[in-house]
């Protein structure tokens, strides 16, 4: 355990770093742009619908609108976040390779296809957390800590077979991670701390990255006959 929160503290000093700040910048910077793409095109769609003739009824439906517009562009910006910033995890997973492994030992990029498909299931994830936590903001006397552990399992297991699968098939990655099931689960909640908290939950992917790439490589020995990550290596 202690390793674990070492590995954090490390995951932590890196995300502040130059490369991670610059993925950091273009992905909010890409995110705000389809946000507000989104926002002038919903706006847009919404005020053509709007059949009221009456001044004051129709000023209140605006704000109405604009309000509701609000809400749901701050449902979306993690998961359109983290949907952003899947185009640049490669890119992050290298630098933080390069501080773990010998040279001519990394992990590979994840193909185009895959990689794309995993940022889906990404934002699909983070979409579906973020609407039940905001159902939780309505349902007092509900244990949020069932909140908690549905993230620390889903993310982990995710941000995982990120990291795994650019040292191994993603079937090795799956068999890896369900023979290290309960460690990843505690893994996990460190992440599900950044997707619990307002503000940090946009951090998620690069903590998350720079965490998991970090646990990968603490795993213990693989069995017999299992790729080993530097079998891998370019």
């Amino acid at each position: 355990m202690t390793e674990m929160f070492e590995a954090a503290l490390a995951a932590l000093r890196q995300i502040v770093t130059p490369p991670f700040r610059a993925v950091l910048l273009k992905s909010l910077g890409m995110t705000f742009l389809l946000l507000a793409l989104a926002w002038v095109g919903l706006d847009k769609l919404a005020m053509s619908f709007m059949m009221v003739e009456h001044p004051w009824l129709r000023t209140a439906l605006t704000y109405a609108t604009g309000a509701g517009l609000f809400f749901l562009m701050a449902f979306l910006i993690a998961p359109v976040s983290v949907l952003v910033s899947g185009l640049f995890l490669d890119d992050l997973a290298d630098h933080v390779e390069a501080d773990l492994y010998p040279p001519g030992q990394h992990g590979r990029a994840i193909p185009a296809t895959q990689a794309i498909l995993m940022g889906l299931r990404f934002a699909g994830i983070s979409a579906i957390v973020n609407f039940f936590a905001l159902l939780l903001l309505f349902v007092p006397g509900i244990n949020a800590a069932a909140f908690l552990l549905a993230n620390a399992y889903l993310f982990g297991r995710e941000y995982f077979l990120f990291a795994a699968t650019r040292f191994r098939s993603l079937q090795e990655s799956e068999a890896l991670r369900r023979r290290h099931a309960l460690w990843l689960f505690v893994a996990g909640l460190f992440i599900a701390v950044f997707v619990a908290t307002p503000g940090l939950n946009v951090l998620t992917p690069l903590f998350a990255v720079a965490f998991m790439t970090r646990i990968h490589r603490m795993l213990p020995p693989q069995p017999r006959g299992e790729t080993t990550p530097s079998a891998r290596g370019p």
